[in-house]
């Protein structure tokens, strides 16, 4: 039986275990997006107590997608050495580097930017109070973003990151084409839920065209909007199974077009959405959110709601969780 520490082989690549830190900001990265000695020995710390995938934060693939101003970028050939001094901290201690590519979408400001945000449709983001009316992408604007997360990938690889994990969660760009709240197109963009999703198979295909298949793609998928008349479970799910088709290698299963937001959740709040997300796929499945004990993440794994999890606040205030609850484990 499959436990929290038991080894995980996909893609090519062998877990040393199924502990998970998950990409959280951490604000630290220069004016420009420059990875700083700060975010590397963040990561490197993490990973060094026992982790078997560290995903480093959400990283901007184009300058129209910064979601801050403390962001890493990987928008330009500028930010590789930063960034493969960071994915090589990480592999000195055992753990699999993976990196986030992230488009903020309308989740952003022009305050960022210095420009109006862009978005599927010119509709506010219902998950941001303050939200600014974006510009629709046109069909040339959505080939650039397809284009500038193959780029970003490419710069990841060059990076020597074992894994690039494309951001379609939390409300940011994709996400908002998979949701109706966000997504009135009516073109092969939007409708239906088939084409809501079509820019993530877009943005698949274009990220292994630009990676060799000996290095893994994983997505961030929100499966539940969480919302009045937002994205289903259902179509959640229906996206996945079509992900996993077009080549994704494992799908960290999230929620919420605010994230995690909402208050009064209970632990392991997506699991739930991680066993409906699996019944759907072979491919392995992790998931994120309110987990703190080891003992509940050991339980996550051995009942086959989720093969990864991941470790969020309690990772982001105590660095030696992992080694913590390796030791615990293993004196069972």
């Amino acid at each position: 039986m499959a436990h929290l520490l038991s080894p995980l082989s996909f893609a090519g690549f062998t877990l040393r275990n199924r502990i998970v830190m998950p990409p959280m900001w951490s604000g630290q990265a220069t004016p420009d997006g420059q990875v700083t000695d700060r975010i590397v020995e963040y990561h490197r710390v993490r990973a060094a107590a026992g982790c078997g995938l560290v995903t480093v934060e959400h990283s901007f693939v184009h300058p129209g997608g910064r979601h801050s101003t403390t962001q890493i970028g990987v928008h330009d050939d500028a930010m590789v050495p930063g960034l493969a001094r960071l994915a090589a901290a990480i592999k000195a201690e055992g753990a699999m580097a993976c990196l986030q590519i992230s488009h903020a979408g309308s989740r952003t400001s022009s305050a960022v930017l210095g420009r109006t945000p862009v978005g599927p449709s010119a509709v506010r983001h219902p998950g941001e109070a303050d939200a600014e009316l974006p510009d629709a992408l046109t069909p040339e604007g959505i080939a650039a973003v397809v284009a500038a997360f193959g780029a970003a990938a490419a710069r990841g690889h060059e990076a020597d990151f074992d894994a690039v994990e494309i951001h379609a969660a939390h409300g940011f760009l994709l996400s908002q084409f998979l949701s109706p709240l966000c997504n009135q197109r009516t073109d092969a963009y939007g409708g239906g839920a088939g084409g809501r999703r079509q820019i993530h198979l877009e943005v698949v295909a274009e990220v292994r065209r630009r990676i060799s298949r000996d290095r893994a793609v994983l997505m961030r998928l929100g499966a539940c909007d969480e919302m009045t008349r937002g994205l289903t479970l259902d179509e959640g799910c229906l996206a996945a199974e079509r992900l996993a088709e077009a080549g994704v290698d494992l799908i960290s299963v999230s929620g919420g077009l605010q994230g995690s937001e909402l208050t009064q959740r209970l632990p392991g709040y997506f699991v739930p959405y991680a066993a409906a997300v699996k019944s759907f796929v072979v491919i392995p499945i992790m998931v994120t959110g309110g987990v703190t004990e080891a003992a509940f993440a050991d339980v996550i794994v051995r009942r086959g709601q989720a093969d990864l999890v991941g470790i969020g606040r309690a990772m982001l205030n105590d660095a030696e969780w992992a080694r913590k609850a390796i030791r615990d484990l293993s004196s069972r």
